[in-house]
């Protein structure tokens, strides 16, 4: 047999390169195994972005000055993206301010805990599990929610389930989809919109260094070539993935924007 043949013999034995696997998703406990305080490789990512996001923002603001530093401008700049683009932009200044705690937390900490997806040794984002998403989500509808109960407590269920200007008799099919609409799947959404990204970076980054593994090591030879392919994609993917991290970042905090100004919106 040649050597590509005993490999793929070894390969369906088990014995080599396994790929990618959603068991990834859920590891193994590393600390209080087997009590509700289990400590897994995710929970160590988790609190190792909100560590390093903790420590930028008290290095950055406990000593603010007049004429800024380069620290202090570097954290200033992203606290003034945050204000400017999702708070003041989208809900206004007056409701932006009163959400803006609010927008800051999510956007830099989804931001914080993408990014631990590259980070060699962790290699896997802190939003890859269902809970941090659907956390997120659950706080951006409660925000929405209470906005919109805030503004105008009698007017704003009637008016998200019975949208002004609608003939009557088109309640009966508008009513349904609305709710559907505005009370589930918006949540749904935005935790899967998260989620679905984050995972398919990490399988994504995990196959194509897997693969150069592979070419390189296992089969060895001219299939070495091979690697250089997939481990210049490997770096090229990683590269996209710091836009993914971001841009997911982005569109989280801009929707749950959006929707608290749907909800504070005069119709309400």
């Amino acid at each position: 047999m040649t050597q590509a043949a005993n490999l793929i013999a070894k390969i369906a034995d088990g014995e080599e390169f396994h790929p990618p696997s959603i068991a990834d998703f859920f590891p193994e406990g590393l600390l209080f195994v087997g009590t509700p305080f289990e400590i897994t490789r995710i929970n160590l990512a988790q609190f190792l972005a909100t560590a390093v996001l903790v420590l930028i923002l008290v290095l950055g603001t406990r000593r603010m000055t007049v004429v800024p530093g380069r620290f202090q401008s570097i954290v200033e700049m992203g606290m003034l993206f945050v204000r400017d683009t999702f708070a003041h932009n989208i809900l206004g200044r007056k409701d932006g301010d009163r959400f803006l705690p609010l927008l800051m937390t999510m956007f830099f900490m989804i931001l914080f805990m993408n990014l631990t997806g590259i980070i060699p040794g962790i290699n896997i984002a802190g939003t890859s599990v269902i809970a941090v998403p659907l956390l997120l989500a659950v706080v951006a509808y409660v925000a929405f929610i209470y906005a919109g109960i805030k503004k105008s407590p009698a007017g704003f269920f009637r008016n998200a389930l019975f949208p002004p200007g609608v003939p009557p008799f088109l309640y009966i099919i508008v009513t349904p989809l609305e709710f559907l609409s505005t009370f589930i799947i918006r949540p749904v959404t935005l935790t899967l919109r998260l989620l679905m990204n984050m995972i398919v970076g990490h399988l994504m980054l995990v196959l194509f260094f897997s693969a150069t593994q592979f070419f390189l090591i296992s089969m060895g030879g001219w299939w070495s070539l091979l690697s250089v392919g997939t481990l210049a994609f490997g770096f090229a993917f990683t590269l996209f993935e710091v836009l993914v991290a971001v841009l997911q970042a982005y569109v989280f905090t801009i929707l749950t924007a959006v929707y608290i100004q749907l909800a504070v919106a005069e119709e309400h």
